[in-house]
């Protein structure tokens, strides 16, 4: 494998040779020139490489050299060699972005310390590059919305085709799904990006205060009420209100909900003064509104207006394939949380963990992988031996869950996946297609 690119300029021959030589032995690839022009030809953005040059070169000399990459490339490494009398020459090419120089007569040794630095900083830069080009050329929804199985592609083109509207959106899904982040994803790919998202846990606030953390109110509207407050209402004017877990509301509230929505306006508490909103609403349930509806317990024209766009969130258990990522992904989150190493997840945690059905879906998952992080065990009893899901459902999962484990933990290289199974190419490419499994998902995942 080799160490790196090197361009080599220099106008004496016997200097090309030794310094070619002296690199090449440590696994560069070298090519030289005698004129510095020649070499500019080769020299671009995406250049894998260092630049090593003599800094008196007829013609077009060393200093001319610097200058012209730094216009191609300001973080392109060029190494200047010099002469003693050259040296203040090198001091203040190094002030004009050199990466290094180096006086004649040097070691070999010196030479190679240099350049592998050098290289090792190309590299880096070339990385960082290409990821922030990634992550400028990502989808906000597949930023947030993560997996390759079917249903959450689906959900994706979904979210993606009704983000730009100002449509209200139904979200259902079991708990711990993922409901809000889909509520998120909507916000971040609508007009609304840069206004506030305000999401709230109709469930988790009080029958007695809920009205007022919603509405706001007046000064003096109760006992208590020393000064004007604003609601959660006004509080995401300009951009989306998320009512999590809409059905666990009382049906009175619900009627002043249903009015909200309808007018777009609100009246504080105390107050007979109307205040308009430009929100979009977004509300999510983990029970069946359908049966509510009939039951009486929630009324069917809130239902209805907010059910004129409705999404569905898969449990985890209908996307296993999704698993390995998801699981590593939310390792490394963890262990940044909690200011940790990440540990390297095995093959055998991840084809155990992917064989399982998940009743907490992707909140269980990250409370594993939290686990996983503090040394803690997969399971809540610190065990990491798992349940057994059904034979004929474990067999189902555990080959596309193995292939997903090994695509992960080998970064997408098909090579390396099919020699770690134990597979010929063209047993592993009918195996991915069977199981919906695509390289590309896989390029660049960290099983850590």
């Amino acid at each position: 494998m080799s160490a790196g690119a090197v361009i080599l300029i220099d106008d004496e021959e016997e200097v090309r040779l030794a310094v070619g030589q002296s690199l090449e032995l440590q696994g560069f690839d070298v090519t030289a020139f005698a004129r510095a022009e020649r070499a500019l030809d080769m020299i671009g953005r995406g250049f894998a490489g260092v630049v090593v040059s003599d800094i008196r070169i007829p013609k077009f000399d060393g200093m001319e050299l610097l200058a012209a990459t730094r216009e191609i490339d300001p973080e392109l490494p060029v190494i200047l060699m010099t002469g003693h009398g050259d040296v203040p020459l090198a001091v203040e090419a190094m002030r004009q972005g050199a990466y290094d120089f180096l006086e004649k007569p040097f070691s070999p040794s010196r030479l190679v310390e240099a350049v592998v630095r050098a290289s090792a900083l190309r590299r880096l830069t070339l990385e960082n590059r290409s990821m922030r080009a990634e992550l400028e050329q990502l989808d906000p929804v597949e930023e947030i919305i993560v997996g390759r199985a079917a249903p959450m592609i689906d959900l994706r083109k979904k979210i993606s085709a009704v983000a730009g509207s100002d449509v209200d959106v139904l979200i259902l899904g079991e708990t711990g799904t993922g409901k809000e982040l889909a509520a998120r994803a909507i916000h971040e790919a609508s007009d609304r990006a840069d206004k506030p998202f305000v999401a709230v846990t109709l469930a988790a606030l009080p029958e007695a205060t809920i009205e007022s953390e919603l509405f706001g109110h007046e000064a003096g509207a109760f006992a208590g009420a020393q000064r004007a407050r604003f609601g959660k209402f006004e509080h995401a004017r300009g951009g989306t209100l998320f009512l999590d877990e809409i059905g666990a509301v009382s049906v009175s509230l619900q009627s002043k909900l249903m009015r909200v929505i309808e007018d777009r306006a609100i009246q504080r508490i105390g107050s007979n003064e109307s205040v308009a909103l430009n929100v979009r609403f977004i509300a999510s349930s983990n029970r069946d509104l359908d049966a509510m509806v009939a039951a009486g317990t929630f009324r069917n024209e809130l239902y209805y207006r907010l059910a004129v766009v409705t999404l569905s969130i898969p449990p985890l258990r209908e996307r296993t394939e999704d698993i390995p990522r998801l699981f590593t992904n939310l390792v490394a989150l963890a262990a940044k949380r909690y200011r940790r190493d990440a540990p390297q997840v095995s093959l055998e945690d991840l084809s155990a963990l992917s064989a399982q059905t998940w009743p907490g879906n992707v909140r269980e998952l990250r409370n594993a992988a939290d686990r996983y992080v503090l040394g803690l065990g997969l399971r809540e009893d610190g065990s990491d031996a798992m349940p057994p899901a059904s034979l004929a459902k474990q067999v189902e999962r555990y080959e596309a869950s193995v292939i997903a484990s090994a695509l992960v933990s080998q970064k997408g290289n098909l090579k390396a996946t099919y020699e770690v199974l134990g597979l010929s190419r063209k047993t592993l490419y009918e195996k991915m297609q069977r199981h919906g499994l695509r390289r590309e998902d896989f390029i660049g995942t960290e099983a850590e």
